[in-house]
């Protein structure tokens, strides 16, 4: 891994940090086991699902609340398995 991947992996745990810690842990979690084998349409879904509120996002990961985006769909599901 360059330098520049393990500072823009750092980056986005920190992004990943929220005020919920059920949604640190799944956000974490996805982060360490899946967020190297996405591509980069998969990244960008994960990008725009990290721009939403904790709430927003938890309601999302436990199934409360619908995905608006259809193309956020898979990494939604991915996140729901971690």
């Amino acid at each position: 891994m360059s330098n520049e991947d393990s500072i823009q992996l750092q980056r986005l745990r920190w992004r990943c940090r929220r005020g919920l810690l059920e949604l640190d842990i799944v956000l974490g979690r996805f982060v360490e086991h899946r967020y190297a084998t996405l591509n980069e349409q998969q990244r960008v879904s994960f990008d725009e699902l990290l721009d939403l509120g904790d709430n927003d996002l938890w309601d999302m990961v436990t199934g409360n609340k619908e995905l608006t985006q259809a193309h956020q769909r898979e990494v939604l599901d991915w996140l729901k398995q971690a």
